[in-house]
């Protein structure tokens, strides 16, 4: 599963190194990287076990905090690999020796035996300057996206999400946990999708906001601020509707947890 979220949220990039300075340090069980990141470009966070947090930064320079969390785990199996791309910088937390990092995530290449009682995580810290954009994934764990100022992509499989933006879109999918979006502003015309299975799912999005809005939840309520063009029969767990004039796709879909479209105050 791992595999497939990496492949299907980022483009490979050719590797070439990106204009500024880059320092990466490691000291046991602590790995720090600094860079300057121009506006525009990604810094992409891969990890496995463990949660990441981003807040927001100063000047030009992106900085990386991972921090290995223990109890009775080995945590000397888990190295950190930094990747610059032509878009971008992607940092890993990898677990096993033929993993590899690049642009579209991070690959194992054979067959890894479960190590009984391994609990080593690892939880990133990013500082993200304005106008760089942030790709943060992990498995195990929660995402937390504060103060961000452009695009944000998260994803996990066991964890919430919560994730703001002055400027989106902002993208977010998990599996068990609820999901909290708000975005200030909307860039572009992308699409807008939100999905869980267990949790709620809960954005707040500009008054200015024009989309095709869908929401359902199979156990679970509806609701929301903006007035609804409805289309077809309308269902107390599934709405198909029109938002102002229309255009970019909206989904908000969970099956046991309430949906909730918010209007920013």
């Amino acid at each position: 599963m791992l595999r497939t979220f990496c492949a299907a949220l980022a483009a490979a990039a050719i590797a070439m190194p990106l204009a500024g300075q880059q320092a990466t340090t490691s000291s046991g069980n602590t790995f720090d990287w600094s860079g300057d990141i121009p506006a525009g470009s990604w810094i992409r966070v891969r990890d496995l076990n463990g949660g990441i947090s981003v807040e927001p930064g100063t000047g030009n320079t992106v900085q990386v905090h991972g921090e290995k969390q223990w109890r009775r785990g080995d945590p000397s199996r888990v190295r950190f690999e930094v990747y610059k791309g032509s878009d971008g910088v992607t940092v890993c937390a990898l677990w096993n020796e033929d993993d590899t990092c690049d642009a579209s995530g991070m690959h194992s290449h054979g067959d890894h035996h479960t190590h009984d009682g391994d609990d080593v995580s690892v939880h990133f810290t990013v500082q993200l300057p304005a106008g760089v954009k942030v790709d943060v994934q992990t498995v195990n764990g929660s995402l937390d996206v504060k103060g961000a100022r452009a695009q944000v992509v998260a994803t996990t499989v066991n964890g919430r999400i919560d994730a703001a933006t002055t400027q989106g879109p902002v993208r977010a999918e998990t599996v068990n946990g609820s999901i909290n979006v708000r975005m200030d502003s909307l860039a572009g015309s992308g699409d807008l999708d939100y999905s869980t299975v267990n949790g709620s799912v809960t954005a707040t999005l500009p008054p200015t906001l024009n989309a095709e809005l869908e929401m359902e939840t199979v156990n679970g309520s509806i609701s929301s601020d903006f007035p609804l063009t409805v289309s077809g029969k309308l269902s107390p767990r599934h709405i198909r509707a029109t938002i102002g004039s229309g255009g970019r796709e909206l989904k908000l879909h969970t099956v046991n947890g309430s949906v909730e479209l918010r209007k920013l105050d």
